[in-house]
Order: structure tokens, then sequence, then C-alpha cells
């Protein structure tokens, strides 16, 4: 009994003796290897902000870039501190590499979804499809485009709805940008009765065209007949204006279209159809009348 208690006695001394070895070289490194994880997230972060202030100033780098090349910034200086915090507590850089690479390897088949998100979100910036500001419609998901990050967009619509994409849905997808191009094709219809003078419609139309600052005068305004219809004929108007004035246009237009026609002598019909009754007797075209 009395050597089992010397045996423990011993070994608990041995662990003391092992831990306050341990606390005269290991301890200092813990300490500086908790300040360098600090200083370290506090240096990304503040160089994320101070990168995106910068960029922001630099009128030449597309604003698509700002965000992406800001949260690189930040990743970069968070893996090297993570890599000297490593080294600050005896881990050797070489088996560090080689367990990221096989950490790597093993999230990546894990995180295939992710991974082609950061693979869309690098081809979205290489080949601009949109930039920020474009409003654009992919046929599931329409909006401004707010900021294109590493793994989603940032998209607002129209009626002030917030909408994260992931960056591999709008890869995978037909995208309709709106705003790319400076001017776009207006096109209105307006259809008058079979009996109303369709020249007259025409200049009445022209001139309402001719009169507004936003319409381009190259290429021209046109007015024509597009259909002939069963109870009338639509005067198809077109016109070109640049992209940021279409939908006020579009709007005025059709308002003051209206009016000119009126104005003109035009009438805007309801549907209508002529019924003819050939053979029948007068009580059956009384009936049908009815």
């Amino acid at each position: 009994m009395t050597a089992n208690v010397e045996h423990i006695g011993g070994e608990i001394h041995s662990f003391l003796e092992g831990l306050v070895a341990w606390s005269v070289t290991g301890v200092p490194h813990l300490v500086g290897a908790i300040v360098l994880l600090i200083a370290g997230w506090w240096l990304a972060h503040r160089a994320e902000r101070g990168t995106r202030r910068i960029l922001d100033r630099q009128t030449r780098i597309d604003p698509t870039l700002r965000g992406l090349l800001s949260s690189l910034v930040r990743y970069s200086i968070l893996i090297v501190v993570v890599v000297a915090v490593l080294g600050q507590l005896g881990i050797q850089t070489t088996s560090i590499l080689a367990a990221l690479g096989a950490a790597g390897l093993a999230i990546g088949l894990a995180m295939q979804g992710t991974l082609s998100n950061i693979a869309a979100g690098l081809m979205l910036l290489w080949l601009r499809p949109f930039r920020v500001g474009d409003y654009i419609d992919t046929g599931s998901v329409a909006g401004t485009v707010k900021e294109v990050g590493l793994f989603a967009t940032e998209m607002h619509s129209f009626d002030g709805i917030f909408l994260f994409v992931p960056n591999s849905e709008l890869w995978n997808k037909r995208i309709i940008n709106y705003s790319r191009l400076p001017t776009r094709r207006l096109d209105l219809a307006f259809k008058v009765a079979h009996e109303d003078d369709l020249a007259r419609g025409q200049q009445a139309l022209l001139a309402l065209a001719g009169d507004d600052d936003r319409v381009h005068p190259d290429p021209a305004p046109a007015v024509f007949v597009d259909e002939l219809g069963d109870s009338a004929v639509v005067l198809q108007l077109r016109v070109w204006s640049s992209t940021s004035n279409y939908w006020p246009l579009r709007w005025a237009l059709t308002e003051r279209g209206k009016a000119a026609l009126e104005a003109a002598g035009l009438s805007i019909p309801f549907p209508q159809r002529d019924l003819h009754i050939k053979g029948g007797s007068p009580e059956a075209l009384r009936k049908a009348t009815t």
C-alpha cells in the first residue's frame, strides 16, 4: 500500500515538473499565437475596408471588381496569419502545407456546390456579361446588380426585394442585360377604326415623336400599319431612345399618343364583329340580332 502511494506521488511529481517546464517554454508561444491571431484578424478587416475605400476612389476600376478584390485581400492576410500562428505553436510549415492540401481535397469533394459558385463568380468577373448597376433577367430572377461576390451576387428587384443569388445560378442561365447597350428601340401599338384616315394618324404619331427630345432622330421614328385586325387597324410607332429614358418615354408616348390620335379625328374602337345572315327568315334574323 505504501509503495502504491509512493508510486502515485512520483507520477504526480513528474507531471507537475513537466507542466512547469511546458509553462516556461510553451505559454509564451501560446500567448504570442493568440496575440498574433487577434492582431491578424483585426489587420485583415482593416485592410479589406481600406482597400475598398481606395478602389472606390479609382474611376478606372470597374465597380464589379471592387468587392471581390477587397475580399481577396482579407482572405490572403488571414491565410498568412493562420500559417504564422501554427508556426508560432511549433508546428512545421511543411506539415501545415501538406495538411492543407489534404484538407483542401477533402473539402473540395464535400463542397462541390460552393466551389462551383466560386468558379462561376470568377467567370462572371472575367467575361462580364453584366456590371454593378445593370438590370438583368435570367428567367428565374430579375433585378439590378448591386455587388458580385466570390460566392453569390446581390441584386435588388424593381419592387424593392433583396435577392442573394448563387453565382452558379447566374452562370448556367441565359442572361438578358437591359442596361448594357446605350440605346433601345421602343415599339408602341395603337388601334384605330377601319374607316379612319390612316395617313392622318401616321402624321399625328410622327409629330408626337418629333416633339419629344428623348426620341433620337437617328434612326428616324417610323409609323406603319402593322396589322389589319377584325375590329381595328394597328398602327405601330417605332422610335429609338437612350436606355435610361426607355420607361418614362414609353409611358409618356402611350398617354400622349391616344390624345394625339383623338385630336386628329381618329377613334380607338371597341372589339366588334359584323354578322351577315343569308337565306334566313325574318323571324330567324330577329332572334339573331336580339
